[in-house]
């Protein structure tokens, strides 16, 4: 089946031409600034303290005139403080996980819902599903955004959903199997551990019924890629989002082009920043995503710090522009004995080795002064422990030569790293 939309079935705004596409967003961000600094307590002070006002807002540029919101700007909030409608007026809320202090909350009207299940359709319908496709939705399920974020939106798209969730992996596999998706909207890292358990029954992913994956929620390189398409015999494409802007279906890569995300910027205003001076960088440059909501009721955002690394590139399959992808963020940098290095870069170079499996942790200790790395990774099934000893030595040399930092790499016994159902635990700190 051509997974290629035609042309007729794009939103208009996916066709419009640039000079449209700004005035558009110029009209809504004007709207949201003021909306933001009328009815969000923590907004007035914040522009106050730059000395910012929403009628500074003449040209989409005045955006950097505007104070940034941090994640800690919403936990000092929690849970409701952010809202800039009544309690009353908010549909539904989805919070993060709170694992390394309070938890977000991000609240929708309504309308925000209508509007989020339009862009998760779009996007779902860009990456290659269909009306009328089974989708088999596997992200975990409640207050995190993934589960009912593809599930609306897969059902807008006029998709039928199977809303599996995470975890109980024999039985996706068991409902895989029988239902025979189109689609599997999930994280690739659990991907990768429903393939495994695919060949523990016997069945070739291959032969599946699955033409498209979905997966985000987590970073993942172009090599990853690659092996998902090589083991599961599908196009795998990229869904980009973040909990406290909306949730999945920021962005999304286009099945038939996979070069980037395009971000649907008729709802969201993206800006690179330097991580370090937060001065706004060119198109093209590298540094950490910034955006703006520019249709949010309950919850406007003004300048979110995402801490996702890349930049911004020129539209292709659609006129809005383009995202990298994302391969790191700034908070999961390690900074090993002076050099600089994400987990990304430890994967392109393991998912390169063979005789080892794309499951593997970067542990940090520092057992006297001077941190150290070590890289546990799985041996395949099929490696004799000499083999994998030489792929471990290829590795240590390969992050050596690539990266220019020392490591111990540990070849492990298949099974022996901890699997997740959402995202992958890269970074063990152990320090």
């Amino acid at each position: 089946m051509d997974r290629t939309p035609a042309r007729d079935t794009l939103d208009p705004i996916e066709r419009a031409g640039v000079d449209e596409l700004r005035a558009l967003q110029l009209n809504r961000l004007q709207w949201s600034v003021r909306h933001a600094y009328d009815n969000v307590p923590h907004y007035r002070p914040a522009f106050e303290a730059v000395g910012a006002h929403p009628d500074d807002v003449r040209d989409l540029s005045d955006l950097a005139r505007l104070p940034f919101t941090t994640k800690a700007d919403l936990r000092d909030n929690y849970p409701f403080g952010m809202f800039a409608v009544p309690r009353e007026q908010v549909s539904r809320v989805h919070a993060s996980s709170g694992t390394t202090g309070r938890p977000t909350v991000v609240g929708y009207t309504a309308e925000d819902i209508a509007t989020w299940s339009g862009l998760m359709a779009r996007s779902i319908r860009a990456g290659g599903g269909r009306p009328g496709d089974i989708i088999h939705v596997a992200y975990g399920y409640g207050l995190f955004t993934g589960g009912l974020g593809a599930h609306y939106g897969a059902e807008a798209l006029g998709a039928t959903v199977v809303p599996v969730s995470g975890g109980m992996t024999q039985r996706q596999v068991t409902l895989i199997r029988d239902f025979r998706p189109d689609v599997i909207m999930v994280t690739p890292s659990y991907m990768l551990v429903i393939a495994d358990e695919m060949e523990r029954q016997g069945i070739d992913p291959r032969e599946s019924s699955l033409k498209v994956g979905i997966f985000g929620a987590e970073p993942w390189t172009q090599q990853m890629r690659e092996e998902l398409e090589r083991r599961v015999g599908i196009d795998a494409v990229d869904i980009y989002g973040l909990s406290e802007l909306m949730g999945p279906g920021v962005a999304m890569e286009c099945v038939e082009t996979k070069d980037g995300l395009h971000l649907w910027e008729d709802h969201f205003y993206p800006e690179i920043v330097d991580p370090i001076t937060d001065e706004v960088l060119p198109d093209g440059q590298v540094g950490e995503l910034v955006i703006t909501s520019l249709t949010k009721q309950a919850m406007p955002i003004m300048r979110y710090r995402t801490r996702d690394l890349t930049r911004l590139l020129p539209g292709t399959a659609r006129p809005m522009r383009r995202i990298e992808k994302i391969t790191g963020r700034s908070d999961d940098l390690m900074i090993v004995r002076g050099v600089n290095l994400f987990p990304a870069q430890i994967e392109e170079l393991v998912l390169a080795t063979p005789a080892l499996t794309p499951h593997f942790q970067c542990v940090l200790t520092r057992p006297e002064r001077m941190d150290e790395l070590v890289v546990r990774v799985e041996r395949q099934v099929d490696a004799p422990a000499d083999q994998a000893e030489v792929a471990g030595a290829q590795l240590r040399s390969q992050i050596k030569e690539r990266i220019g930092v020392s490591v111990r790499v540990e070849v492990v016994d298949p099974d022996t790293i901890e699997r997740s159902v959402g995202k992958m635990r890269r970074i063990v700190d152990s320090r």
